[in-house]
């Protein structure tokens, strides 16, 4: 995907954070820092979006970077930064495309990022960079979701409503999705709508077709070799049990060889 192609613009990346809430509680902070704790510094945040982990990481003392396709996350993200006297690296890339100017001891894929690469040949070549950017010895460590299992609709929709800081206006989000279970894609729309008193002053709309493609633990295992990281773990979900069978949310950490 190129830069002039990215997806996360526009009220995505306006009320991304509106709709995450407070995020400091997640389970998936201190499991990603326990890794940077282990394989060490540098570390990289691929797909660091507004920077939630990253500038989190970064007010701890952690020598971390960041990357993501979207300008306008970017933007969002050293601002954010700039209120809490941070200067972070920050570099506008896609994965499949990741030419940093530096090597890494752990990098994080953090959310569904590399689920976003749809393409089985782009997700390959986006690992083998990521891999490229890690130093012998280091660790890659990305999250899985199985978006959809045996039994559930095809297709779903969710509506959810937030106050807008500063004003009167709430802002809803309209999310629709469907479901290939063949193909293991994902197809989605989301619909904003700004209102202020009930009436819609803005509104807009986007569609990502397929938008996220989901992976059994096998097939992501087979890509890590495939890369280089010969040594590779799976944990259930944010945790340090191992992989389950059934497990929803499951994390793979693969080291480089030395």
């Amino acid at each position: 995907m190129s830069q002039e192609e990215f997806e996360y613009k526009g009220m995505i990346a306006d009320y991304w954070d509106l709709f995450r809430g407070d995020t400091s509680g997640w389970s998936d902070r201190p499991f990603y820092k326990s890794f940077i704790d282990t394989y060490g510094q540098p570390a990289l945040d691929i797909g660091c979006a507004t920077g939630r982990l990253l500038l989190d990481y970064l007010s701890q003392g952690v020598d971390i970077d960041g990357v993501d396709i979207s300008p306008e996350m970017i933007a969002i993200t050293r601002e954010k930064a700039k209120k809490q006297g941070l200067n972070p690296n920050l570099y506008i890339q896609s994965i499949e495309a990741l030419e940093l100017p530096r090597s890494y001891r752990t990098i994080l894929v953090p959310s569904s990022t590399f689920q976003l690469l749809v393409d089985p040949e782009a997700a390959r070549e986006g690992l083998r960079r990521i891999v490229a950017h890690l130093e012998p010895g280091g660790a890659l460590v990305m999250p899985f979701m199985l978006i959809w299992n045996e039994g559930q609709p095809l297709e779903e929709e969710s509506v959810q409503e937030a106050a807008r800081p500063g004003d009167s206006a709430i802002v809803r989000r309209i999310m629709r999705s469907r479901y290939d279970p063949l193909a293991r894609l994902e197809y989605s729309e989301t619909f904003f709508q700004v209102l202020v008193d009930g009436e819609v002053m803005d509104e807009e709309y986007h569609r990502r077709s397929p938008a996220t493609r989901w992976y059994t633990l096998d097939e992501v295992v087979d890509l890590y070799h495939e890369a280089g990281l010969p040594e590779v773990k799976a944990y259930s979900g944010f945790t340090h049990e191992p992989y389950q069978e059934g497990d929803e949310l499951f994390t793979v950490v693969g080291v480089k060889k030395q």
